[in-house]
């Protein structure tokens, strides 16, 4: 019987060459990832000299020398403009086409672009600048420290919480102020359009941790039958602007809350860990009715096998909690189960609305 020495041999070449190909593959995978901080910090320089809103004031796609005469510098460096646009239209963030006559290239915005625009109804230009501020970027390299030793990496970066850091900094105070209301105004609008049967039968709606009340006067002027309560520490809401049809209380969630026909929490839990949570949940649980109370969470659920647009940036958001907050952390759909339960909701479901964010409608019977 002859052997099959030559066969051998070419499964061995096969092998060998697939072993390569699969090597050369990881090695550019790590690359990426090594230099993905270029992505975020092209993003800052882009909506730091306001790139998409040059090329939105003309209202077409303009060239690389009309975008210089417009940045605010007296003699912009258009060599460097040139490769920072590269980048960009690369990523997909804006467009670069020559013109049907010939001529300079001229550059477009995408859908991804117009996110970028200051002035826009909706932006994520204020979130870009607060992400990518020096501060917050500090506290990523102190993640191994807290694997070795636990500990709250912005604590480790700069020896205070978050909370502390910006009362002591008024220009980062503003960037995060700026921040977190543009974020606030893109899911509440998502949550207002996909969740109108969830709002028609409700009296009285208090927002737990509602800041100076922006997202239950945008609930209440969308369904003005709602008697809207804001309710938040009081040197929050002593600071809160009138609106239409809403009260604003003083308080601490964690001692108790006032009564209402149904409660609502946008990013309040994702910020504590589960035995502050499950605290919350429980003076919820004493503020509502028996059997017609509901809770009503927009927060992050992870799902790995939801293959939306959001799932990568879901789990990025878990590690932007664990650099950025004390005790903050985004959870699976089986920890939301839990927590719930615990808190005193064990019927509960989960709508996916078009947005970063979900929401989670809970029942205390």
């Amino acid at each position: 019987m002859v052997g099959g020495g030559e066969n051998d041999d070419v499964l061995k070449v096969s092998s060998d060459a697939d072993e390569a190909e699969l090597m050369l593959e990881g090695q550019a995978e790590i690359w990426r990832h090594m230099l993905a901080l270029a992505d975020s910090m092209v993003l800052k320089c882009a909506v730091g000299l306001r790139i998409a809103d040059i090329i939105h004031s003309h209202g077409r796609p303009i060239t690389l020398s009309q975008i210089a005469t417009c940045i605010d510098s007296p003699s912009p460096d258009i060599a460097y403009l040139a490769r920072i646009m590269r980048f960009l239209v690369h990523a997909k963030i804006f467009t670069a086409a020559a013109p049907p006559g010939g001529g300079e290239t001229l550059y477009g915005l995408t859908p991804a672009s117009k996110w970028l625009l200051h002035d826009g109804e909706l932006s994520l230009a204020p979130m870009i600048l607060m992400e990518s501020h020096p501060s917050l970027t500090a506290p990523w390299h102190c993640l191994a420290a807290c694997v070795k030793e636990g500990g709250i990496a912005f604590e480790k970066a700069h020896g205070r919480k978050i909370w502390d850091f910006a009362s002591e900094n008024p220009e980062f105070n503003k960037i995060f102020n700026d921040a977190t209301a543009c974020m606030a105004k893109i899911s509440i609008k998502a949550v207002i359009a996909a969740y109108k049967d969830g709002f028609g039968g409700i009296g009285t709606l208090v927002d737990v941790g509602g800041g100076t009340g922006g997202a239950v006067a945008e609930v209440v002027k969308a369904y003005p039958h709602i008697k809207g309560v804001n309710f938040d520490l009081p040197h929050v809401v002593a600071t809160a602007p009138a609106y239409d049809g809403v009260s604003h209380v003083g308080g601490d969630m964690f001692h108790s809350i006032p009564y209402a026909d149904e409660i609502f929490m946008k990013l309040i839990l994702h910020g504590w860990n589960d035995e502050d949570c499950i605290k919350i949940l429980k003076n919820c649980r004493k503020a509502l009715p028996e059997k017609t109370g509901k809770i009503i969470i927009v927060d992050l659920v992870i799902r790995l096998d939801d293959n939306d647009p959001f799932d990568k940036t879901r789990i990025v958001f878990d590690l932007v909690m664990m650099a950025h907050a004390t005790n903050g952390k985004e959870r699976t759909v089986v920890e939301w189960k839990k927590l719930l339960e615990e808190g005193g909701f064990p019927r509960y479901k989960i709508i996916k609305i078009p947005a970063l964010e979900m929401i989670i409608e809970a029942y205390p019977m």
